[in-house]
């Protein structure tokens, strides 16, 4: 017995808005994209000013003896990152050294911008966040995404105020890696993650005779090549490896650090080619 049309209405409904969205012209398309995610910037802005609100009065419960133990660990904090920006400095001093020496090209430069996060997109079918910085602060589709546990993903889209960064976790990503202590690349690539599961990612190209499991875990790291990500970054850590049909490599699993999903600010690697290497001078030592 044939169903009666509504029925089938909504389905009826669907297909004509399908066809008629591909019938409209690619250009009417991307400008409709555009200006819907200009649209919802000003309530990521609002979003984050909320939580930023929620952080300020729940500071202010604490206790001035709580304040007072918090300012001597972040002291703590501090002089420990003084001594480490010492050293760093130092080494990046013998790097430019060395690359003078042996005539190396000199390495891509990047600007730091600091951004806050708006709005996380997680699920199967998204892996991304919102930032609030864009096009104003010199960002621009590709730029790197970071923060202190490592990789974090790349911005895909831009807008005046705001950037969407596509997480390392997601599918969209791919990496040119190495293991630590290995120079030979390999080949990083995201997963296809649950809602509410461990983010991972799968490793190619991997050679026979390097082994990971989960009680030995290696690290896998950027390699620079391309000059996509500085090299040196933590990726994620491989926990397990297994040779593939062909029998010349062998593939993996690479478990992402759950905290690249739960960040509340990022740094974005803007390059400055214009700029050029900046100058690095060693700290002064003592006589």
């Amino acid at each position: 017995m044939p169903k009666r049309f509504d029925q089938v209405r909504p389905f009826a409904t669907l297909a004509v808005v399908a066809v008629a969205w591909l019938l409209i012209p690619l250009g009417v398309k991307t400008l409709a994209r555009a200006t819907f995610f200009e649209f919802t910037a000003p309530l990521n802005l609002a979003a984050s000013d909320v939580h930023v609100l929620q952080d300020y009065w729940s500071l202010r419960m604490h206790t001035n003896s709580e304040l007072i133990e918090a300012g001597r660990d972040l002291a703590r904090v501090n002089a420990s990152y003084s001594v480490a920006a010492e050293q760093n400095a130092s080494l990046q001093a013998e790097i430019l050294r060395l690359e003078t020496d042996l005539h190396l090209p000199p390495r891509p430069e990047f600007r730091y911008e600091t951004a806050l996060v708006a709005r996380r997109d997680l699920s199967a079918w998204w892996q991304r966040l919102v930032v609030l910085k864009g096009r104003n602060h010199g960002i621009t589709a590709g730029d790197p995404v970071v923060s202190t546990d490592g990789v974090v993903g790349r911005v895909t889209e831009v807008g005046a105020y705001t950037s969407v960064v596509e997480l390392i976790s997601s599918p969209n990503v791919r990496l040119a890696a190495f293991f630590e202590g290995d120079t030979r690349p390999v080949s990083f690539q995201g997963g296809q993650n649950p809602t509410f599961g461990s983010a991972s990612g799968s490793v190619e190209f991997v050679p026979l005779d390097i082994y990971a499991n989960a009680k030995e875990p290696k690290r896998l790291i950027t390699s620079g090549l391309g000059g996509e990500f500085p090299a040196g970054l933590t990726i994620g850590k491989v926990v397990k490896v297994a040779p593939n049909s062909d029998g010349m490599f062998q593939s993996g699993t690479v478990e992402i650090d759950p905290r690249v999903a739960q960040l509340s600010e990022v740094t974005i690697l803007v390059p400055d080619e214009s700029a050029g290497p900046a100058p690095i001078t060693a700290p002064a030592t003592a006589p």
